[in-house]
């Protein structure tokens, strides 16, 4: 599921790189933010992957790196972008979506501090046993409250990233996206016949707003 959900953002996030430079009124900050936040969203969707291959319970040290990746660059990714709204506010579209978007980047932001904070301090704490293989916690555990202040942070962060996306469902509502075909030849014969060329030099996906 995890890497299902990595192609598909890899989809939102170019969609929503083509919409933002559409409706660039010739700014250049936007455009450069919009370049750099396709570049990230893209090292973010590779970061899912690795931790959708690699468990925690497996090898500890990729699904870190992974996690590292998806949040590290997703929280820039969702910066550039709350930027991008707020410069392209009121003209594109109005500052309530600039400000559900900051509140969400900050609930994100104070989830990933949140979980950092209580991870580190948990192992800190607990250091003879092996985190990483500890499945079921029981109360009198120690340690046990910041594994679920940890555990409570990680939930938080996960529902706060993909609210965000959520909010990209009317911007897209604006747009409609369709395949357009490039025929390089009139047969499907290896060598060239000699036929007119019909085809159009076109991009594959095209839209419009």
């Amino acid at each position: 599921m995890l890497t299902i959900s990595a192609f598909l953002g890899v989809g939102t996030m170019y969609v929503r790189y083509k919409q933002v430079q559409a409706l660039n009124r010739g700014e250049v900050t936007v455009f450069r933010l919009n370049q750099i936040g396709l570049a990230l969203g893209l090292i973010s969707c590779l970061g899912l992957c690795i931790v959708a291959n690699f468990q925690k319970t497996t090898l500890i040290q990729a699904h870190v790196v992974g996690a590292v990746l998806t949040f590290g660059m997703g929280i820039i990714y969702l910066l550039l972008h709350t930027i991008i709204s707020y410069k392209m506010q009121p003209v594109v579209h109005g500052v309530g979506i600039f400000w559900v978007r900051c509140v969400l980047l900050i609930w994100c932001a104070s989830s990933i501090l949140s979980m950092f904070v209580s991870s580190v301090t948990l192992y800190m704490t607990v250091p003879t046993i092996e985190m990483s293989k500890k499945l079921h916690w029981n109360p009198s555990d120690k340690g046990y409250l910041l594994h679920m202040v940890s555990t409570i942070s990680e939930w938080s962060l996960a529902f706060s990233f993909l609210s965000f996306f959520l909010t990209y469902i009317r911007d897209f509502q604006k747009i409609s996206l369709h395949a357009e075909v490039d025929l390089h030849n009139d047969t499907l014969y290896d060598s060239f016949q000699g036929l007119e060329h019909n085809g159009e030099c076109s991009a594959l996906l095209a839209g419009s707003l």
